[in-house]
């Protein structure tokens, strides 16, 4: 149940703490906190924008029949957006410390929505790479998990990996709902009105945003979830882009920060850059309808959601160090077992593959953000916006390999046998990470 006896104060009911939100901390009210609507409306937010996420993988086939594109140009399309995806989300952090959450996310998902709307009218290569690959990169960026971590550190002292976990299962509960639809859109009427439909997702949350989204606790004159005290709102931070840099410098003077990179980065490549833009199109090569191959990947996204929030609930207890370095395991060897299991139909042993690769897809997420917060703390945020850089760096790349390889071999095998590979190198790395900084944190080490 996410119902908690808390301790708040109204300042709609109470003008004494409407002037001092510290003033009514002796009246007791049993309610949900507060905290738990911000992340609703959080996790509603990622799932309208996560309609983007579920595009790249049918665009393929349509794109290279109609404009006689190679898979690699497509492929490249589709690897700056991830790129980008991932190099904004740091700068996105930032720029929610400087200018709030509420207004960095609403101007990403109206960005996203005039680069995805924008596709129709497209008839070369190169418009592809602007409106996909860069607009709707930059958008999406800016609501990456970054947006989830932020939201997480501010509302959150307690359960901070469930929620991180809930949060991150929303990109895959968007997936869930949005990859069937748009699959059947594009095989019965075209690409054109799957690309429309995702534009009109991004805009219909943009209210949910700007109404009922607000950027720290101090705003409402409550504490933070689990908190026993009120906490007063940072004053904006000047210089979003100088500091985020100087954090990325700070962090990356410290092994734990490439380890933690590196293993997000086989993270992106074995998911998002292998499985969600390669999977229907390998599918497809074995004689299985689009439709099809989709709605499995749907149900990757079902899966992913229960895998998420189990790992939050583990991250709370378990050292997060091991649990990644038995996820990427995992991931792994079902990897490696992916080439002997695609066929026209669905079968059973293909049906366990989906699973197990369901509950492993995000599960990485929560035990990264955990070591970052222990390593880096108030600079968690940025810092995992940088690790979530090499997660789409890793993910851009094999994006434009995988169909480089296709185009190359008339086959994905070669990807599925070498992510294999990487994911048993990330499950050693996650290992050797040590458990506790060594210094006092990032932010005194910019000061310095």
């Amino acid at each position: 149940m996410l119902v908690d006896v808390t301790q708040t104060t109204d300042a709609a009911t109470d003008p004494a703490s409407a002037q001092d939100p510290g003033a009514g901390a002796g009246r007791r009210r049993t309610r949900v906190h507060r905290a738990w609507f911000v992340a609703a409306v959080t996790f509603v937010t990622i799932i309208g924008a996560a309609a983007f996420r579920s595009l790249p993988g049918l665009l393929i086939d349509p794109l290279h029949e109609e404009f006689d594109w190679s898979r690699g140009t497509i492929g490249l399309a589709v690897s700056v957006n991830l790129a980008l995806y991932g190099l904004t989300a740091p700068f996105a952090a930032a720029l929610m410390d400087r200018f709030g959450i509420r207004r960095v996310v609403a101007l990403a998902l109206i960005v996203i929505a005039v680069g995805s709307g924008a596709t129709v009218w497209m008839t070369a290569a190169w418009q592809l790479l602007l409106c996909w690959g860069l607009l709707v990169g930059l958008g999406s960026g800016s609501m990456a998990l970054a947006f989830a971590a932020t939201v997480t550190n501010r509302w959150f002292t307690e359960r901070r990996g469930l929620v991180t976990g809930i949060l991150t299962a929303a990109s895959a509960s968007g997936q869930l709902i949005f990859l069937p639809v748009l699959s059947w859109i594009v095989s019965e009427h075209d690409w054109r009105p799957a690309a429309v439909t995702v534009s009109l997702a991004a805009l219909a949350v943009v209210p949910f945003v700007w109404l009922l989204l607000r950027d720290h606790p101090a705003d409402v004159g409550i504490e933070p979830y689990g908190a026993t005290e009120f906490v007063e709102k940072p004053p904006p931070v000047a210089g979003a882009a100088r500091r985020t840099v100087q954090v990325l410098f700070a962090a990356a003077r410290t092994g734990p920060f490439w380890l933690l990179a590196g293993t997000f980065a086989i993270c992106g490549a074995s998911t998002n850059g292998l499985i969600q833009t390669h999977f229907v199109p390998a599918a497809h090569d074995h004689g299985m309808p689009v439709t099809v191959a989709a709605s499995l990947l749907a149900v990757i996204g079902v899966f992913d959601v229960v895998g998420t929030i189990a790992s939050g609930w583990f991250t709370d207890r378990f050292d997060p160090r091991r649990l990644l370095a038995v996820y990427y395991a995992l991931r792994g060897v079902s990897l490696l077992f992916l080439p002997i299991l695609l066929a026209p139909s669905v079968h059973p042993p293909m049906v366990f593959f989906i699973v197990f690769y369901g509950l492993d897809w995000v599960a990485t997420v929560p035990p990264t953000i955990a070591l970052c917060r222990d390593q880096f703390g108030d600079d968690s945020a940025i810092v995992f916006g940088w690790v979530l850089a090499s997660h789409q760096v890793g993910a851009a790349l094999v994006a434009f390999i995988g169909g480089v390889v296709r185009d190359t071999f008339g086959s994905y095998n070669v990807m599925w046998y070498t992510s294999g590979a990487l994911c048993a190198v990330a499950a050693l790395m996650a290992l050797v990470i040590r458990r506790r900084p060594s210094a006092v944190g990032t932010a005194k080490a910019v000061a310095a």
